[in-house]
């Protein structure tokens, strides 16, 4: 099972973020957990500086963009 994270405070691009991974997932099939992560010092605890970002399975793989659905797919399959 993969962890997902959204990284963020709740805005509309980390609401979009957590949108397209979830999208993402469904579509690969993958069993995942997703969770929000909206308080600053937790956030900092992953060493992100820019919001959104998405980590997958403990590592950082996109802050301070909302990458494409097609992005977060090849990055949820190569994880």
């Amino acid at each position: 099972m993969k962890k997902i994270h959204i990284l963020g405070t709740g805005c509309p691009k980390c609401k979009k973020l957590a949108e397209i991974a979830e999208e993402a997932a469904k579509s690969l099939a993958i069993e995942y957990e997703l969770e929000k992560v909206t308080e600053i010092q937790k956030i900092m605890t992953f060493g992100v500086m820019m919001t959104p970002a998405l980590v997958v399975d403990g590592q950082v793989k996109v802050a301070g963009k909302v990458p494409s659905l097609e992005e977060v797919r090849t990055l949820l399959s190569i994880s």
